[in-house]
């Protein structure tokens, strides 16, 4: 799922293809994708547009008359700038925005379609949207501990909580909690102030590095290849493969659309953390330590 360094990098290209600019016409192949009936979404058809926002981890294009035009991209969902009129053949093409410069297509792979689009009226519809999390970039130290400790609850999920923290999701929080030396189950109201302080300037530093990353990439091109995994990435997406930092063999903890990886030499003390569906199968032979596991694996295979 594009998260706030990728919509930011969006939100930059966009700024210099659409903004000041009419939205001539708005097609839609999947009429999943409209959430709303009021206004109709004809309604912002011959509208410049005005403003150019992130909602958490939504796009919100602002149109004159007070109108916003609002997507999500969820996991599978990524924009691209075509030629004026681009055709919306095959199954992922879902929808296109044509301008006078290009079209701006949304595409989403594979068979569950979840990206939303929203066609709301006025800034309190669009607050509406806002699921509250503070945003983590100029942030103070004690706001971010605030929210952080609200609820005692597991780092990982505390961090990619929208109701916390805007904009961040499973692949930088797996960035984060390895740049801070912390172990993604750690609960949070357990943290120590060092720890608190270590996570908040490690969350403020990776998503400004990797905002910056991808804007070096991109230059004045369109964002085409937005993607949850990069080669540079530390522990994210590198279940087996060496840690940079240490060389011990990143692990992972998996659940029904996502998971977790980490480093356990570095965030863990060592110790190999239970993966759910593995531990329910080993129950008290789950091997407590990475060495434990490369010998069952070797047992086994």
């Amino acid at each position: 799922m594009p998260e706030l360094p990728d919509i930011t990098i969006y939100l930059e290209a966009l700024e210099q293809r659409v903004l000041g600019q009419t939205l001539r016409r708005i097609r839609i192949a999947n009429l999943f994708l409209l959430r709303t009936v009021q206004p109709p979404i004809s309604a912002v058809e011959g509208k410049k547009v005005r403003a150019l926002r992130r909602i958490g981890k939504r796009i919100a294009f602002g149109f004159e008359g007070d109108l916003w035009l609002v997507l999500h991209l969820m996991i599978a969902g990524r924009l691209h700038w075509e030629k004026t009129g681009a055709k919306l053949s095959g199954r992922i093409r879902l929808a296109a925005f044509d301008f006078d410069p290009g079209t701006l297509v949304l595409t989403e792979a594979g068979t569950k379609k979840r990206a939303s689009l929203h066609l709301l009226s006025g800034d309190a519809a669009l607050r509406a949207l806002d699921r509250g999390g503070i945003e983590v970039l100029g942030s103070t130290r004690e706001a971010f501990a605030s929210a952080l400790t609200a609820e005692n609850h597991t780092l990982k999920r505390s961090l990619t909580d929208p109701q916390l923290f805007s904009g961040i999701g499973n692949a930088y929080s797996d960035e984060i909690l390895h740049a801070a030396r912390l172990s993604p189950i750690q609960l949070t109201q357990k943290l120590t102030p060092e720890e608190i302080s270590r996570l908040h300037a490690a969350t403020m530093r990776i998503l400004t590095e990797w905002t910056e990353r991808l804007r070096q990439q991109t230059g004045s091109a369109f964002p085409e290849k937005v993607t949850a995994f990069h080669p540079e990435m530390a522990v994210h997406g590198k279940f087996d493969q060496p840690c940079p930092d240490c060389g011990a063999k990143v692990q992972r903890i998996r659940y029904v659309d996502n998971e977790a990886n980490y480093c356990p030499t570095c965030q863990t003390g060592g110790r190999l953390l239970a993966d759910r569906s593995l531990s329910r199968l080993l129950k008290s032979d789950w091997p407590k330590t990475p060495e434990a596991l490369e010998e069952l694996r070797t047992r086994v295979s």
